[in-house]
């Protein structure tokens, strides 16, 4: 795997939205982690890269798991020691159907998947980017209070 100075992670990079943003980031010049559930669809995005694929690490994950999180996030430091760019794509919907007949074990997979994979996502994202240099910089637009 070439590495550059740019790398970034897409959750969900497997179909749709994810998969064309990883590929966008590649043409880019970014280094892309592609995170999903489904190895296949990750795998056929990377082939569909072509010769840019070699700059896409794979990695199967579960993004409403804590564990799988970590261990993504574990193999993002050991290959490229950085994280410049975090994209939350992972998502699910729930069946079409109406509310009294969602199951509570698809409610929770949606809120697993949708809610807390972004939090996790994001908070192990902070981790990574506070300690390496350069270091991350955040902007937040002053509050009108502070005018």
């Amino acid at each position: 795997m070439t590495l550059t100075s740019k790398i970034a992670l897409v959750t969900g990079a497997g179909t749709g939205i994810g998969s064309k943003t990883s590929l966008r980031l590649l043409e880019e010049g970014y280094s892309v982690v592609m995170a999903g559930r489904r190895l296949e669809l990750l795998e056929n995005t990377k082939k569909e890269a072509g010769d840019l694929g070699s700059r896409i690490l794979i990695a199967q994950t579960d993004v409403g798991n804590p564990e799988s999180v970590r261990e993504l996030f574990t193999k993002i430091r050991v290959t490229f020691g950085r994280l410049d760019l975090l994209f939350n794509n992972a998502g699910i919907g729930a069946p079409s159907v109406p509310l009294e007949e969602i199951s509570f074990e698809q409610w929770k997979s949606v809120v697993d998947t949708n809610l807390t994979g972004a939090f996790l996502c994001t908070q192990e994202a902070f981790r990574i980017m506070k300690e390496q240099k350069p270091s991350c910089l955040l902007y937040t637009s002053p509050s009108p209070r502070d005018s």
